[in-house]
């Protein structure tokens, strides 16, 4: 226990060092220490005041969230057993006083809030970020925090789990001070100012909050309901923090505690919290675990155009100078505009200084030659989308770089040993698949050729981490994971249209669902053309069926999507889309074609249409090995096409709805149901159970 909450003295004042690395999370054997260490210094009468700090890098980072997931696998009460100590810690007739640096998140802002006093470093932050895992804070947050802050602060702290600055928190009224120096002895200095003082209970007053205006309250509802679809923790928040208003301080707690509960053994707090875990496990590749890892120290991108630009932009990012190369000068100044565009966009919404802006874009160097590139770690080719155009520039890199460089593509269906077949270094060559904006979207495919060395795949998955990027490994098959699973959901959405529902009721139903658009309106943003060239790709490999399709026939009409204005929808000059009669028509000739006799379709088939064959496309990644673990395939889907994370993407979707009713309904669809699907339906398992293929 003294190990975990180790007491040391400063004259009169007692410091508890909380030393639980990593993070000092609140975990099931600090709180006995913490305990123990608090009422060993309450029957002290030297110790007149407590200071609690945390040791590393951080006060207290949060609850354990993997006692959560315990906590969820187990059943049972749900209770982390936070308050009893808290309560202990508020009611101490001694002043105790948070000192904190890093982060004081979830737990460990509660914490410090049961606390009489809290004191923290200006580069500090607080917040309540339970939300993001679809729970709310269970010890206090929501009726400690309204009484320290404020009601409309702790709503926007609480519903979107936003951290705040400690000049933030100090102006808020969540903290006493800001130490200047040393935190140990700022804190032990303030704590002796206290003694006469005694305990100060101002966060925990225990009369009710003074109501106020419920539409405070609804409107606060109403902004989590747009902002956050379908999911219940903010809503169960705003409840938890009006009942700060409307029942006596304890009731309210006990309330805290229920809703705690029943959030935290939600479908939706299973998939946020093993998502949580899933961004972590997809780093993990248990073959190349001891491959050394090479320095990148600078990178080249092949072409300025939206992908190259964006990838140039995550690399400087990132803090690492980047070669910026185009074949002539005015597709490079058009590239290195739209970088300066988005920088500045960037300024005015206030995400960047402009001092910082300026840096970024110093670090991109624009160039018309391979001539520099030998100064380049990592090489990543983003040129147009073709096999031939793809392996003529891997031949002049091959001659242009060091031999020690990675030599990256950032195809997104076309085949790596292809590719790589046109340089000397097999070895040396991988995919690395940008998500566009690449700038901004978070996940990054990672995909291994034949021959590409454990090294090369190590590098390249650390730079995706240092990128700020979900780094996923996939193998060299056609369309990677995104693409050849997306598609074999978007070839069953338009089967249903086909069959006849409207483009407008397939995309509203899942939408609905949870997605971040429907995949016709998804397709009209990629653009048809763009969306025709990887079915071909896919088809040419054997992974998509070839035939005639709605989208073909709409192509056949100069209808491209919104570049071209016009593609499922028609849009207007701010790309708004509106339905129209030449679309219904387009349609009406394609089931007139194949003799369909259109019919109605529920939202919740179109649903089951659209995700299932993506679940078994996935089982068939998970067969041959080009996905190592089903949670490689969600946080790909979450992370890369927007599919809801409080629904756990397309894998976890499907285990929760019961690997034998997924199989059903396929068969029901007229798919044959993967082999691997096909058995653990009939082992009734899940694809959690399976464990990691190597490809």
């Amino acid at each position: 226990m003294a190990e975990l909450a180790g007491i040391s003295r400063d004259g009169a004042v007692a410091v508890i060092t909380i030393d639980n690395p990593p993070v000092n999370a609140l975990s099931v054997p600090l709180l006995p220490a913490l305990n123990h260490s608090i009422g060993s210094l309450e029957e002290s009468p030297e110790v007149k005041a407590i200071v609690l700090i945390g040791a590393g890098r951080t006060f207290i980072a949060g609850a354990d969230i993997r006692g959560f997931q315990d906590m969820i696998e187990a059943g049972g009460s749900g209770d982390p057993g936070l308050n009893p100590l808290f309560e202990r810690i508020e009611n101490c007739p001694k002043p105790v006083i948070a000192a904190i640096h890093g982060s004081a998140l979830g737990g460990g802002l509660e914490l410090a809030m049961a606390c009489h006093y809290r004191v923290a470093v200006a580069g500090a932050q607080v917040g309540q970020p339970e939300v993001k895992l679809g729970l709310l804070p269970g010890a206090g947050g929501t009726q400690r925090l309204p009484r320290l802050a404020g009601i409309p602060e702790a709503l926007a702290m609480c519903t979107t789990g936003a951290p705040r600055s400690a000049s933030d928190a100090l102006s808020l009224g969540i903290l006493d001070q800001i130490i200047d120096g040393d935190l140990r002895a700022g804190a032990v200095t303030f704590a002796r100012d206290r003694i006469a003082d005694g305990p100060r209970r101002t966060c925990a007053i225990r009369d009710k909050l003074v109501s106020i205006d419920a539409a405070v309250f609804n409107a606060a509802r109403r902004d989590a309901a747009k902002r956050d679809r379908n999911q219940i923790a903010p809503l169960l928040v705003v409840e938890s923090i009006e009942n700060a208003t409307r029942l006596p301080f304890n009731e309210a707690l006990a309330r805290e505690a229920e809703l705690f509960r029943q959030a935290l053994f939600s479908p939706q707090a299973k998939a946020l919290i093993r998502g949580f875990f899933g961004e972590r496990e997809v780093a993990r590749i248990p073959f190349a675990k001891d491959a050394p890892v090479l320095p990148v120290r600078t990178a080249a991108v092949v072409g300025a155009g939206t992908m190259g630009g964006g990838i140039a932009m995550a690399l400087a990012n990132a803090g690492i100078p980047v070669l910026l190369r185009e074949a002539d000068q005015a597709a490079l100044d058009r590239g290195l505009n739209t970088i300066r565009r988005n920088y500045g966009s960037a300024v005015s919404k206030g995400r960047l200084t402009r001092e910082v802006a300026d840096q970024r874009i110093a670090l991109i160097t624009p160039v018309l030659s391979y001539d520099r590139f030998r100064e380049a770690d990592l090489i990543i080719e983003a040129v147009f989308e073709n096999a031939a155009v793809k392996k003529a520039v891997f031949e002049e890199l091959d001659r242009a770089a060091r031999a020690d460089a990675i030599l990256a593509t950032n195809t997104s269906t076309l085949d790596i040993d292809e590719i790589a077949s046109a340089t000397s270094r097999p070895a040396s060559v991988i995919g690395m698949h940008f998500f566009s904006p690449a700038h901004i979207m978070r996940m990054l495919e990672v995909v291994r050729g034949r021959a590409t060395s454990d090294t090369t795949l190590m590098t390249v998955m650390a730079t995706g981490k240092r990128l700020g990027k979900i780094a996923v490994l996939a193998g060299n098959c056609a369309g990677f994971i995104a693409n050849r699973v997306y598609f074999a959901g978007q070839r069953e959405a338009e089967r249903v249209v086909e069959l006849g529902a409207t483009p407008q009721a397939v995309d509203a139903a899942l939408f609905d669902f949870g997605l971040a658009m429907g995949p016709l309106a998804t397709d009209d943003l990629i653009g048809l053309d763009v969306c025709r060239d990887i079915r071909s790709e896919l088809s040419r490999r054997g992974t998509l069926a070839t035939e005639m399709m709605i989208e073909d026939r709409l192509l056949e009409a100069g209808r491209r999507g919104q570049k071209s204005g016009a593609g499922w929808y028609r849009y207007d000059e701010n790309r708004r889309a509106n339905t129209d009669p030449e679309v219904d028509r387009i349609i009406d000739d394609h089931r007139r074609s194949l003799g369909i006799n259109p019919r109605e379709f529920t939202p919740d088939e179109i649903v089951e249409r659209f995700i299932y064959p993506m679940v078994n496309e996935g089982a068939r990644l998970l067969e041959e090995g080009h996905a190592l673990r089903a949670v490689d395939i969600d946080m790909v889907f979450i992370h890369g096409f927007g599919f809801p994370a409080y629904r756990g993407g397309p894998m976890f979707y499907a285990d929760s709805m019961g690997l034998p009713h997924v199989r059903e309904r396929l068969l029901a669809f007229g798919h044959q149901p993967a082999q691997l699907l096909d058995r653990l339906a009939g082992e009734k398992r899940a694809f959690n159970s399976v464990g990691t293929y190597q490809n």
